[in-house]
């Protein structure tokens, strides 16, 4: 087994356990793929969702750079309510996860397609 698919099977386990969703293991490798080399990173790897700079990075890179959403209120709401989901309190918030979630949240799956 690859580093990348250990990886994957921690993200899918973090959703499965943390996040009670049943993951779509083509979707979260996917969007996993695209986070490119950042999840070899102990910093990078995660989100600090109660740091304001992080929360602006992921709205600005992922959420209208890649997903190609327009910048408004509800892309907050959105990260809030992943965060939200994830659990405020657990520490290790996989960037791969917060990402899946995001997708799913936008219903933006089509970009992966």
């Amino acid at each position: 087994m690859s580093a990348r698919e250990e990886l994957i099977a921690k993200y899918a386990a973090d959703l499965k356990d943390k996040c009670g969703v049943t993951p779509n293991m083509d979707l979260l490798t996917k969007v996993t793929i695209g986070c490119g080399p950042s999840i070899y990173n102990k910093d990078s790897a995660t989100v600090a969702g109660s740091q304001q700079s992080e929360l602006d990075t992921v709205k600005n890179n992922f959420l209208i750079k890649k997903l190609g959403l327009k910048d408004g209120p509800e892309l907050d709401a959105g990260i809030d309510a992943v965060i939200e989901k994830y659990g405020r309190s657990n520490a290790n918030k996989y960037r791969a996860v917060v990402y899946y979630l995001l997708t799913l949240h936008f219903k933006k799956e089509s970009v992966y397609n």
